[in-house]
């Protein structure tokens, strides 16, 4: 099996550590323990909680406790229809890999995570790209997807809400994708890592999962929850689905580490908590990112209605990656090229680090831009 190199992954493992803010980073701004503990309203007893806990193998779907936390985050699903992952990234690649097979037409949105369209691509699929654009709002032409979706379609691989653009399908546009589905037999696979902070109302879109008999929903603990060092994720989907899925996870995964299941369940279970920081942050550091780009002649953009990152259009005539070198050089910030999700002429900036962080690295990235504006069209 040959694969594409995973760009984003790639050009974050070459630059992160060379950073002084990092504007790539996409989870809000993780938590501690501490803080974490702190959220339970018990600190001292959740502490304790951990020191019997033998360190053997855990539950091999994952605890009945966190399956339970993970199937309340949705409106009509119970633990049997939940698995737990290494984390969201071991969650698309087991669907991937226990549904496409060679010559399976797969549909992917493009911009997304490089797993949707590079997996399928791997196994000798048929994978069809629809483009969001940037005139339809970031969003999926349904009648393009129509189009695509013939009889038999395998898989459509969709992203809510989207990385890098941070545009927001809501139910009725769900609903319509899952009409699509259902008329050529397709599964719908929604990457939902990024739900529980979008920019209005309580933060939660509806979930795929929900709303369609062949819906798969995958999460996970690392970006709206800010717990990274987890690497804990989940499926979600019917039962038919997890148990296939099954088949699969046996070769590759086991269980995920007993630390990891257990804190997992803590966060979720107090995710009032957790979603109301992740919030606050996403909310004030985009309204940040919002009035800068208003001053910055060079930088346009659709402003986001969900998730922590953005996708950002610069009016100079360099490539995206000479851009972030360059900037990273210069300045010690750090963004992720176009080139890296197969959308050149863009760049990526995450706006959920801390405050403090952001602003200035903003600063950074207009005296850079500084020398270049005379040149501006």
């Amino acid at each position: 099996m040959k694969i594409r190199n995973f760009g984003v992954e790639i050009w974050m493992n070459g630059y992160e550590t060379r950073c002084t803010h990092n504007l790539a980073e996409t989870c809000v701004e993780s938590l501690t323990i501490a803080q974490l503990l702190e959220m339970s309203g018990q600190p001292e007893s959740a502490l304790a909680d951990l020191l019997p806990m033998k360190m053997t193998y855990g539950a091999i779907e994952g605890s009945d406790r966190l399956r339970h936390a993970i199937a309340g985050t949705y409106a009509r699903q119970g633990i049997r229809n939940v698995v737990v992952t290494h984390g969201a990234i071991g969650a698309n690649a087991l669907v991937h890999e226990t549904l496409v097979e060679p010559g399976d037409r797969v549909i992917s949105v493009l911009p997304t995570y490089q797993q949707h369209y590079s997996i399928p691509a791997s196994y000798g699929a048929d994978v069809q790209i629809l483009k969001l654009r940037e005139e339809n709002g970031f969003l999926p032409d349904l009648q393009e997807l129509s189009r695509l979706a013939t009889p038999g379609t395998k898989l459509i691989a969709i992203n809510n809400p989207n990385n890098p653009t941070g545009s927001l399908m809501n139910e009725t546009v769900l609903a319509e994708i899952a009409k699509i589905a259902r008329a050529c037999g397709a599964w719908v696979l929604c990457d939902e890592v990024y739900r529980g902070v979008d920019q209005e109302g309580d933060g939660f879109t509806a979930s795929m999962a929900d709303l369609y008999e062949k819906g798969i929903s995958t999460g996970s603990m690392s970006k709206a929850y800010s717990l990274a060092g987890l690497r804990l994720g989940w499926i979600t989907a019917p039962e038919e689905l997890i148990q296939a899925v099954s088949i699969h996870r046996d070769y590759n995964t086991i269980s995920v580490g007993v630390l990891d299941d257990h804190f997992a369940a803590l966060a979720l279970e107090n995710r009032d908590k957790v979603l109301a920081r992740s919030q606050a942050i996403t909310r004030e550091n985009l309204a940040i990112l919002d009035a800068w780009i208003r001053q910055e002649p060079a930088i346009h953009y659709l402003k986001p209605r969900s998730g922590t990152t953005a996708l950002l259009k610069y009016d100079l005539d360099m490539p995206s990656e000479q851009f972030c070198i360059e900037l990273l050089d210069r300045t010690g910030v750090l963004l992720v090229p176009g080139s890296a999700m197969d959308m050149e002429g863009y760049l990526r900036i995450g706006y959920a680090n801390s405050t403090d962080i952001l602003r200035d690295g903003l600063a950074r990235i207009s005296e850079f831009l500084g020398p270049h504006r005379p040149t501006l069209s």
